[in-house]
């Protein structure tokens, strides 16, 4: 299994960031399916203030260009990805249209 690290903010907007959360309370089935599908075993959002950070487990053969091929194809990914443009907003260091960045890790305790 490999574990990816993402980052990404919302727009500094109380309303925006509480319409946000309550998409993902009551996400699409069609989304989860999709995530799914493409080998992601496990995925968990986590905010703060506007601040998200993803953690994304996946099955070792996972490919994010096999997942972005298919989520292109899928109206319902593009549906749901126009949408959180309106709550989201990319970090200063993303590149025209990036949304979720990937995190470095730095460092790690291990009990011995």
């Amino acid at each position: 299994m490999k574990t990816y690290y993402f980052a990404l903010d919302l727009k500094e907007d109380v309303k925006l960031i509480e319409e946000y959360k309550e998409h993902h309370r009551n996400v699409w089935p069609e989304i989860e399916e999709s995530i799914k599908k493409s080998g992601i075993l496990n995925l968990e959002i986590y905010c703060v203030h506007n601040r998200l950070f993803m953690i994304m487990k996946t099955e070792e053969s996972f490919s994010f260009e096999v997942k972005d091929k298919l989520d292109n194809k899928n109206e319902k990914v593009q549906e749901w990805e126009t949408l959180m443009w309106k709550y989201q907003q990319a970090l200063p260091i993303a590149k025209k249209g990036e949304k979720w960045i990937l995190m470095e890790k730095i460092y790690t305790l291990q009990k011995k």
